[in-house]
Parts: C-alpha cells; sequence; structure tokens
C-alpha cells in the first residue's frame, strides 16, 4: 500500500494516511455545505489512527460540544479532515487536500433529507436520507 499524503493549501498543514480508505462519501448535511462552500463535502473515510499530521497543528472548530470537529489549518483556513461524531474510530480526510485523489468516486451520498434542490445525487452511488446504517 502507498502512504497517502495531503495538506492545505499554504502547506503548513501536512498529513500522511497509511492505509486504504474505507469509503469515498458524498455529504450533504448543512455543517458540510458550510465548509464546502454550498457543495456537498467530499471526503475518503479512513481508520483514524491510519492518519499522521506530519506539519503543523491543525485547528479545531465544534458546531455542539459533542461535535467530533472540523480540523482545518489556521493560516489559510482550507478544512483538511473531520472526526465524525458518532464513531470516533473514522477520520474523514477532505478530497481537496490530497495530493492524488485520481481514484476517488462518490460511493455513497448520505444526509440527502438536508440537500437543497440542486444538488444531485452521484450516479450508481447508495442513497441515504441521513447516517448510513450500522
Amino acid at each position: 500500500m502507498t502512504t497517502r499524503t495531503g495538506g492545505c493549501r499554504c502547506g503548513d498543514i501536512r498529513y500522511e494516511l497509511s492505509s486504504p480508505p474505507m469509503f469515498h462519501i458524498a455529504c450533504h448535511c448543512r455543517d458540510c455545505q458550510y465548509v464546502a462552500g454550498g457543495s456537498p463535502n467530499l471526503t475518503m473515510v479512513f481508520p483514524a489512527n491510519a492518519l499522521t499530521v506530519t506539519r503543523g497543528e491543525p485547528r479545531v472548530f465544534k458546531a455542539r460540544e459533542t461535535s467530533g470537529g472540523s480540523y482545518f489549518c489556521g493560516t489559510c483556513g482550507v478544512h483538511v479532515f473531520s472526526r465524525p461524531d458518532e464513531n470516533r474510530d473514522m477520520v474523514a480526510i477532505k478530497v481537496g487536500g490530497l495530493d492524488d485523489a485520481a481514484d476517488f468516486k462518490v460511493q455513497a451520498d448520505m444526509w440527502m433529507a438536508s440537500a437543497p434542490p440542486w444538488h444531485r445525487p452521484h450516479d450508481g452511488a447508495m442513497q441515504f436520507e441521513r447516517n448510513p446504517p450500522g
């Protein structure tokens, strides 16, 4: 397995991922729309222990006290990953921060209940009104 790398726009935050992704997700929830500038938030989900931040220290924003948080660069503001509230064993890596995301293909659209009418589901992807079951 080749190690994946990525980071923020200015380079202050860099990370490595030591395992293959578990899922490729497009999240349409309202919190993700804020992070993604209105579009669905595209992420690759990895085991949390596969992520190593190799440069810098991301800042975290928690929408709620119990929120897992969205981690971003304090210099350029780019969101690099988030930790889902429901499963602290996973980390959602923002696809835009990966150095190479050529193999990304949405496998599931989640939180379609929050999607505005102009968000279109991805062809061939599973559809979930909220979080996937399980």
